[in-house]
């Protein structure tokens, strides 16, 4: 009985008042919580990619399947009956599979670039876009440091006195290339948070530090019940 009662109370004391939830929605970047903006900008680049994926991927496939059957065509109408229905299956398998690749590298980078943002947020006590940068750039240079290769990650080779690891990575022009993209998407896809932010009445970090050390007063979220009245 003792048991129940305490579970029961630290059921309640866990769970979040309406006002609480209110809060946590307003003060989240783009008033969306991590715990749902994660998934949903995940779910939106597995999507986009895999739509991406499916158009190249079938295209590809049908003039892969064209060269290869160009010394041979049919002569019959059965047998472009069944040159049709089969160059239909593989240009279908052909995009299905590249679109899920692609959907799939999609997804992965954008859940790690939007869950490298949260941590940067936590740890540094605020929202703003320097961790959209420092984040984007991290997701970039992770990228980077392997290019993705279909064939093989590690190349191993044999020296006269030891084994020598050579990882198949971008070259120095291909990873500058990456980075400046990443930066470019962290100050474009930052600014735009930032700006939405203060329409709303959000705290932005370096704004609210700038404001400490002028000696103005900062924004702050107030309680959802005061916004309310």
């Amino acid at each position: 009985m003792e048991e129940r009662i305490t579970t029961s109370r630290r059921r309640a004391r866990s769970s979040l008042t309406r006002e609480e939830y209110t809060q946590l929605w307003r003060d989240s970047r783009l008033s969306i919580p991590p715990l749902v903006r994660i998934p949903a900008a995940a779910a939106t680049a597995f999507g986009i990619g895999m739509t991406l994926g499916l158009a190249h991927g079938s295209k590809m496939a049908g003039l892969r399947f064209r060269a290869e059957h160009a010394h041979r065509l049919p002569t019959s109408t059965t047998g472009w009956y069944l040159y049709h229905k089969s160059k239909n299956y593989h240009v279908a398998f052909g995009g299905l599979k590249e679109g899920i690749k692609i959907g799939a590298r999609l997804g992965l980078l954008s859940t790690a670039m939007f869950c490298a943002e949260n941590l940067f947020d936590v740890y540094r006590g605020g929202q703003d876009f320097i961790s959209t940068v420092m984040a984007s750039l991290a997701v970039a240079g992770g990228f980077s440091l392997w290019s993705m290769s279909p064939d093989a990650f590690y190349l191993y080779a044999f020296s006269s006195s030891h084994l020598l690891t050579i990882v198949d990575r971008f070259s120095a022009a291909e990873t500058a290339r990456t980075a400046k993209k990443g930066l470019v998407f962290g100050l474009v896809y930052g600014g735009i948070q930032d700006v939405i932010s203060l329409a709303k009445g959000r705290p932005v970090g370096y704004i609210s530090f700038i404001r400490k050390q002028i000696g103005q007063p900062t924004v702050e979220s107030a309680p959802a019940s005061k916004q309310a009245d």
